[in-house]
C-alpha cells in the first residue's frame, strides 16, 4: 500500500469532514477528489488508516471521521499554506491604525476571530525578557517628577515620584539624561543592577534612588500575565462543529486563565512556527474537545508572548495556521516599532 496514497485518503477524508460535518464514504472521496485509485482501493485504504486509529466508523454503515490522532497525523504532514493576498491586505490595513499596545492587542484578537470564526486569544507582551526602550523623567511640580518607562515590546508603565526636596533645572535634567542611558538596553533582570550602580555615584542627590526604583517597579509590572479574547460566540455559531453539552466547559476553562497560560507556556516551550495542540493533548478534560493553534510573536529574537485560536478538533486547520502564523508576525512587527 502507498503511504503516499494513504495520507491522501487521510487528507481527504479530514477536508471532507470539516467542510460537511458528515462522515465520508469511499464513494463520496472517489467522486469529490483525484486519488486515481477505485473506491474498493480506497475502502482498504481505510481500512488500514482505521486499524492504526487515525480514523473511524461512528455507526454501523456509515463513512469514517478523523480521530484526534488523524487529526495530528494530518497537521504533522500540512505544509506551510499561505494566507490570501486580501487577508494579509486586511490585516496590515487593520493594525497599521493602533495608537498603541492596548489596541494593537485588541485588534489583532479581533481579526484573528473574524479571520478563523474561532475563539482568538492574544497573551499580552510580557516586560520580563523585553529590554527597556526609553525611560523618561518628567517635572510635574518643585518636588514631584513622572517617571515613564518604554519597554521595546511597546508597553508603556508610569509613575508619580516624590522627590523630598527641590532639585534645580541643571540638575533635574542631568538626572533625567543619566537615569535613561542607565536604563536603556536593559531587561528587567538586569535593571536593578545597573540603577543601582548609577544612583550610588558619588555626588548623587538622594532622590535619584527614589526614581531609579521607581523604573525597576515599573517595568517589572509589566509580568503580570493576562489574555483577552474574542469571538466566544463563535463556539455556538451554527456549523461550529462544537456539542453543545461542551460549550459551557470550555467557557469556563477560558475564564481561568491560569489553565490557559500554563498552555500557552508549555505551546511556547515547543519552539515552532506554529504549535497545535489537538483533543487531549491539551491535558485539560474541558478542552478535551478543541484543538488551539498557536504562534509567538513578539520583538525580534523574543517571541516570548502567544497568540492563538481556539475551536473544535473539527476545524480547519490549513487556514486556521495560516491565519494564527500572519497574524503573529504582523503583530510582532506591531511591539518592535
Amino acid at each position: 500500500m502507498s503511504e503516499d496514497r494513504r495520507m491522501a485518503v487521510l487528507h481527504a477524508i479530514v477536508d471532507g469532514y470539516v467542510a460537511t460535518s458528515e462522515p465520508v464514504g469511499s464513494k463520496a472521496l472517489s467522486a469529490r477528489y483525484e486519488l486515481g485509485v477505485s473506491p474498493a482501493t480506497i475502502r482498504n485504504d481505510m481500512a488500514a488508516l482505521e486499524e492504526e486509529g487515525l480514523i473511524a466508523q461512528p455507526h454501523t454503515s456509515a463513512g469514517r471521521i478523523p480521530t484526534d490522532k488523524g487529526y495530528r497525523s494530518f497537521v504533522d504532514h500540512l505544509a506551510a499554506s499561505a494566507l490570501h493576498d486580501s487577508h494579509k491586505r486586511a490585516i496590515s490595513t487593520f493594525l497599521s491604525d493602533a495608537v498603541d499596545l492596548n489596541d494593537v492587542v485588541e485588534r489583532s484578537v479581533r481579526l484573528l476571530s473574524q479571520l478563523t470564526r474561532q475563539v482568538a486569544v492574544v497573551q499580552y507582551p510580557s516586560l520580563r525578557e523585553s529590554a527597556v526602550r526609553r525611560v523618561e523623567l518628567v517635572r510635574m511640580g518643585l518636588d514631584r517628577a513622572l517617571v515613564v518607562v518604554v519597554s521595546a515590546d511597546a508597553r508603556v508603565e508610569q509613575s508619580t515620584v516624590s522627590l523630598g526636596e527641590e532639585p534645580g533645572d541643571e540638575d533635574f535634567e542631568r538626572v533625567a539624561r543619566e537615569l535613561n542611558e542607565a536604563a536603556v538596553g536593559h531587561t528587567p533582570a538586569a535593571l536593578e543592577k545597573s540603577l543601582t550602580q548609577w544612583h550610588e555615584r558619588l555626588g548623587q542627590p538622594i532622590w535619584a534612588s527614589l526614581v531609579a526604583d521607581a523604573v525597576v517597579k515599573a517595568a517589572r509590572g509589566g509580568t503580570v500575565e493576562r489574555v483577552v479574547f474574542a469571538g466566544t460566540s463563535n463556539l455556538a455559531r451554527p456549523g461550529s462543529g462544537f456539542e453543545s453539552d461542551a460549550i459551557g466547559s470550555v467557557l469556563d476553562a477560558l475564564e481561568e486563565q491560569v489553565v490557559l497560560l500554563r498552555l500557552l507556556h508549555e505551546m511556547a516551550d515547543e519552539g515552532r512556527d506554529v504549535t497545535v495542540r489537538i483533543g487531549a493533548e491539551t491535558q485539560h478534560q474541558a478542552l478535551e474537545r478543541t484543538s488551539i493553534v498557536a504562534a509567538g510573536y513578539g520583538p525580534a529574537g523574543q517571541h516570548s508572548s502567544l497568540l492563538g485560536a481556539l475551536g473544535p478538533t473539527r476545524m480547519d486547520y490549513p487556514g486556521t495556521m495560516a491565519a494564527v502564523r500572519a497574524v503573529a508576525r504582523y503583530l510582532s512587527k506591531a511591539v518592535d516599532s
